[in-house]
Order: C-alpha cells, then structure tokens, then sequence
C-alpha cells in the first residue's frame, strides 16, 4: 500500500499553494530515535538487505575497504608518522623535451611550488628546455616559489627508472643551493 502512495506521489507530483507543482521528492521520517539509533529496520522496507557485503554488516551505499592479504601484518612507526614528519615531496620529471619538478604536500597531496621549462615565462629565457643549465634554472625557480609558501624541507625518493646523477641530480643540487633542505631516498 506504501509502494503505490509512492508512486502515486511520484507518477503525479505533488501541487503546492496556488496549484503549482512542486518537485518530486522521496521523504521516508524516521521514527523512534533513541540515542542516534533507529529503532524499526529501514532495510527491509528497502530491500536493503539484498545489497549487503560479505559479512551482513553494511549495506551497498558504503565503500568496502580492502581486505589486507596478511591482516596481521604489522605497520611500523616510521611507516605511520612518515607522511607527517616530512610532509612534502619532490617529484622531478626529465623528458627529452622539457623539465618539470614540483613539491608536493604528502597528506593532502596538493601541489605548492612547480616549476617546468614548459611554462611561458621561463621558455622564452632558455636556450634549451632539457639540458643542465635548463635544469639548474628549474631548481632556482622553484626553491623561490616553494619560500614563497613557506616550505623549506623535502624529501625526494628516484623513481624506478631513474638514476640519481646528471639532469636529475642537477635539479635537486641547485634546489639546495637556494636554501630548500632536501632529503635523498636512494634504495
């Protein structure tokens, strides 16, 4: 009887003052509130409970967490507090075409300072956009912006691919230079 009042209401819309129509909309009151806990089961009204996850305990609309392969695996200190004690990054990117490097915050991963030979400003300057002095620029730019927003520390961790020498060390040796303190990763 509830589900054909609803699609009635649905079907015809529901007229206001004046006789106009009002937008559809779905209101199901929750009854009988005790301590922020519902006292009838809203889920089989709903059907819910077809949608539920493995163990009965949510249903659909939440996300499912991953289930860890070894759930008694332990995760050291140095692995929870990381992120927090050195909060930003830098990434370095070497195409054969452009440079680009950027700090990034760990947490909210939010960019603060990028720097890229790419960008209008410093492509006119160069004379090349992917050789060391273009690398050595990038850096001085951008230890000048990340002061700008009062970042003065970053650690850097080399990609898999890529060697810690050349264009790369360029650019986090002139980000020293220019006062940023940068911590080096190296496996």
């Amino acid at each position: 009887m509830l589900k054909q009042l609803l699609e009635k209401v649905w079907n015809k819309g529901v007229c206001g003052p004046g006789r106009e129509k009002l937008r559809n909309c779905l209101y199901v009151p929750a009854i009988g509130f005790h301590n922020g806990q519902v006292h009838s089961a809203p889920r089989s009204f709903f059907g819910v409970e077809d949608f539920l996850d493995d163990n009965n305990s949510r249903p659909y609309t939440y996300k499912k967490e991953k289930k860890s392969k070894n759930p008694q695996k332990h995760v050291s200190f140095k692995q929870r507090t990381e992120a927090y004690m050195e909060p930003f990054t830098l990434d370095v990117l070497i195409s054969k075409r452009f440079v680009t490097a950027s700090l990034t915050h760990r947490v909210t991963s939010k960019q603060v300072a990028v720097a890229g030979t790419n960008s209008k400003d410093i492509k006119a300057v160069l004379k090349s956009r992917s050789d060391i002095p273009a690398c050595l620029a990038i850096g001085h730019i951008l230890a000048e912006r990340a002061r700008e927003a009062d970042v003065y520390t970053a650690s850097y961790t080399p990609r898999d691919r890529d060697k810690f020498e050349g264009k790369i060390r360029a650019v986090v040796q002139s980000l020293i230079d220019n006062g940023i303190d940068v911590k080096i990763y190296l496996d």
